[in-house]
């Protein structure tokens, strides 16, 4: 025979695992200092700078195209 369940123990923990996976990420998203955030931002930006950098400028594309 099947063990009786109370439907609302089970939301009840549900939500609040819910809720703790979300206070997870927000400890995560928002918990940092701010002089971390600015490094991760620099860092960011640094390496949008020097993908930039290596990039190949090819010119026209009508003169790689041959017309």
């Amino acid at each position: 025979m099947a063990d009786v369940v109370n439907l609302r123990t089970v939301r009840k923990r549900t939500a609040r695992q819910q809720a703790e996976k979300d206070a997870a990420q927000n400890r995560f998203a928002h918990g940092r200092p701010k002089s971390q955030r600015k490094v991760e931002v620099a860092r960011g930006d640094k390496a949008c700078r020097d993908l930039e950098m290596h990039r190949i400028e090819r010119g026209d594309t009508d003169e790689i195209a041959g017309h």
